[in-house]
């Protein structure tokens, strides 16, 4: 025993030097790498009388513009859940380059100063690549805690505990992380709360935009202005207002997912989205399920910060619903969705989990090899299956696109909807 402890003090000691030397590295400084970051974003298809676009965002990083409406990956500390760097080549799709990073996962990890000496958030998971979009919740790890949020700062639970953030504290973690587009702190509500308790929400989430623009050292470049109001369409719409009169390059759309319905829910999008400058992006936390996808690209989103591959993923599940809604897949009896490869009904199906699909995970395991992956609790299941959904996915995102373009977003919409529907009126008939 004495001689393992010696030997992980002195491998501890050994990496030291590495450290140190990474961190005092001659990155370029936080200010010269932004003042070459400057998003740009236009629209390339609209149709008249509705609120469906088309949209092309360009971070200026040197990668491809990312068309929109376009699915943000969810990570942990900058990195997807199972997915390790090397095998993100394996989800083959130019759409998955844009990722979302909360800062509060580095409050237990680095200090602010030697993540920005080590050069940003890139530098650090050796993504140069890839774009990240920054907001301090992500439905996971971060959940906004409205209860203990008071004037100074947003209280939020993580895995360290209650916090309560204060913008200057926010603001640092995101100067050192150095993201692509970042959305300020914002006090988000559930749907439950007062009419008082939502003004007092909106007031303090202006005030903070305010707060952390002026603590931006890099001229709020590529800021996303936070817009809260609970399921008050008066206190969006009084919010949405405000923050349209700052300088921000695009909008964050938060306390969604947090108790409203869905005819809730699409009333508020519409009521903001009509007032927001169309020549900007808005990005929204909360809407997971492909039915709300669908509910917020007709309100006018664009990014959409889903975590809804890892829950999927967790569950040993696979979606397999098929992106042409004339097509029909076989899912587990009640869902169309996708089907639980942990069921003992896949032990000896040798087949993918779709036969056409082109994803890594299908063109070289079946049903049955994963189903024992996650019997025997072996982590590459989890690997192929994130592979998969994520594949899955950002091809449903790109089936939206096409449809919006070709003009027939109303009737995919309605055909997918109608079809959930059928399937769950047939499965109840049977039971």
């Amino acid at each position: 025993m004495l001689g393992l402890l010696c030997e992980l003090v002195v491998g501890r000691l050994s990496m030291l030097p590495i450290l140190n030397n990474l961190a005092n590295r001659a990155w370029p400084k936080t200010g010269e790498r932004e003042a070459e970051a400057a998003m740009k974003f236009g629209i390339k298809a609209w149709r008249n009388g509705g609120r469906e676009r088309v949209g092309s965002l360009d971070l200026c990083n040197n990668n491809n513009a990312i068309e929109t409406p376009a699915l943000v990956l969810t990570t942990r500390k900058g990195l997807p859940t199972y997915i390790s760097p090397d095998l993100l080549p394996f989800v083959a799709s130019s759409d998955s380059c844009l990722l979302h990073a909360s800062p509060l996962h580095f409050l237990e990890t680095a200090s602010p100063k030697t993540i920005s000496n080590i050069g940003g958030l890139h530098q650090l998971v050796s993504l140069h690549d890839y774009s990240f979009t920054a907001a301090p919740r992500d439905s996971i790890l971060c959940l906004p805690e409205y209860e203990s949020t008071n004037k100074m700062g947003a209280s939020f639970e993580t895995t360290c505990g209650r916090r309560l953030i204060k913008p200057a504290e926010y603001m640092e973690l995101v100067s050192a992380l150095n993201p692509n587009l970042w959305a300020t702190l914002a006090d988000e509500v559930p749907a439950w709360v007062s009419e008082k308790r939502n003004k007092t929400s909106v007031d303090r989430t202006v005030r903070w935009l305010d707060e952390c623009m002026a603590l931006d050292k890099v001229g709020s470049r590529n800021v996303l202005g936070a817009i809260v109001g609970g399921s008050s369409i008066e206190q969006r719409i009084r919010c949405a207002q405000e923050v349209t009169r700052r300088n921000v390059s695009g909008y964050w759309l938060g306390g969604f997912g947090l108790g409203e319905t869905m005819d809730e829910r699409t009333a508020l999008l519409c009521a903001v989205t009509d007032i927001l400058p169309k020549e900007r992006p808005r990005q929204i936390s909360g809407l997971d399920l492909p039915e709300e996808v669908l509910e917020g690209v007709a309100s006018g989103i664009d990014l959409f910060d889903s975590t809804y591959i890892y829950h999927l993923t967790l569950g040993g599940c696979a979606l397999t619903f098929p992106l042409n809604r004339s097509e029909r897949h076989i899912s587990d009896a009640g869902n169309d969705i996708k089907i639980n490869l942990k069921a003992t009904m896949y032990r000896k199906d040798t087949s993918p989990i779709i036969d056409d699909c082109q994803c890594y995970t299908c063109q070289n395991h079946t049903r049955a090899y994963i189903n024992h992956l996650l019997n025997v609790h072996e982590m590459l299941a989890q690997i192929l299956l994130e592979i998969h959904n994520t594949h899955h996915y950002l091809g449903f995102f790109r089936a939206i696109r096409e449809a919006i373009k070709e003009g027939q977003f109303d009737l995919f919409h309605e055909n997918f909807v109608e079809s959930r529907h059928d399937h769950l009126t047939a499965v109840a008939a049977n039971s």
